[in-house]
């Protein structure tokens, strides 16, 4: 939000679209930039017809809901309004994987880079913390043209130190290690740094990916693939269509030796119908540090 509030500041042809939502988040932004803030109302689909006649006009619209509200509900409006046309739309989805875990699967959100991902035109980006989301709001201001950012749902801890530069189609090393390239996007790699953590206790140090940008995916992991002869990709998301299969598909091109391997862990093809909270959910998907540290350290006496 305040890289938002910056920017708008800064650019009036920047303006925020939202569902309904964003109560105790919103308020102060639309009293400061009334004319830069439109609450569209209960109308996901009406709201980004809305963006693309906005951006048709010459803005710069953020269009904000639920990720289900906001890339399910209205596909087809961001498909034909916003990318056969390319429009400077970003769609804001709050909520990614597991984030509103209590409400049932239909929010849970496990669909939503699969088929953002396939839509022309569209970059699709999935920040880790809270540094990596305020870099690639500016990022997405400053490309020209359609972007799904997927966010978790609110104070997720900084997983870098600091700042650094940001490109959208580039990852970045949050942990060295030479044992095995792990690459994962989203909040969930928190678990995936605390998994690495555990094995290095056991000797197996874990070179550890951010992936912030699942399209257009940043092809340098051929080179880590090559060096560590195994990847495996984490995402709180279905293991068909999301980060994994990107980096499958990448990998599965170029010239790799034949001992290199490649494995996904994620969300299973399946509803969660169980109620529980968002770690509770994730361990249902082998997604808690301990589960993904056995996955890593099962695959490496394989490989042996």
């Amino acid at each position: 939000m305040k890289a938002l509030t910056r920017l708008v500041k800064k650019d009036k042809r920047v303006m925020l679209l939202t569902g309904d939502l964003g109560f105790s988040v919103f308020e102060d932004f639309a009293r400061q930039f009334p004319k830069q803030y439109l609450n569209c109302g209960l109308a996901e689909q009406n709201m980004v017809g809305m963006a693309a006649g906005l951006a048709l006009s010459g803005k710069k619209v953020f269009a904000y809901s639920i990720v289900p509200f906001a890339t399910m509900r209205p596909f087809e409006q961001v498909r034909d309004d916003v990318c056969l046309h390319n429009l400077d739309v970003k769609i804001v989805g709050v909520g990614g994987g597991y984030s509103y875990s209590q409400l049932g699967a239909t929010h849970h959100s496990i669909e939503d880079i699969a088929i953002m991902k396939v839509l022309p035109n569209m970059k699709v980006l999935v920040p880790a913390d809270p540094i990596e989301t305020e870099l690639a709001v500016k990022a997405m201001a400053r490309d020209r043209g359609p972007a799904y950012l997927r966010l978790g749902k609110s104070k997720e801890e900084n997983l870098h130190r600091r700042t650094f530069p940001f490109a959208i189609g580039r990852s970045n090393v949050l942990r060295k290690g030479s044992s095995v390239t792990v690459i994962g996007c989203g909040p969930i790699l928190k678990n995936v740094l605390r998994a690495a953590e555990i094995l290095a206790r056991k000797n197996i140090f874990c070179k550890v990916i951010s992936m912030p940008t699942v399209k257009p995916l940043d092809e340098r992991v051929v080179m880590s693939a090559t060096k560590t002869g195994l990847v495996i990709t984490v995402e709180e998301h279905s293991v068909i269509g999301g980060l994994g299969d990107s980096v499958a598909s990448v990998l599965a091109q170029a010239a790799l030796p034949k001992k290199c391997r490649l494995k996904k862990i994620g969300v299973e093809d399946r509803f969660m119908k169980i109620v529980g909270d968002q770690e509770y959910l994730r361990s249902q998907n082998g997604l808690s540090p301990e589960q993904i540290a056995r996955s890593i350290t099962s695959l490496i006496k394989k490989r042996s």
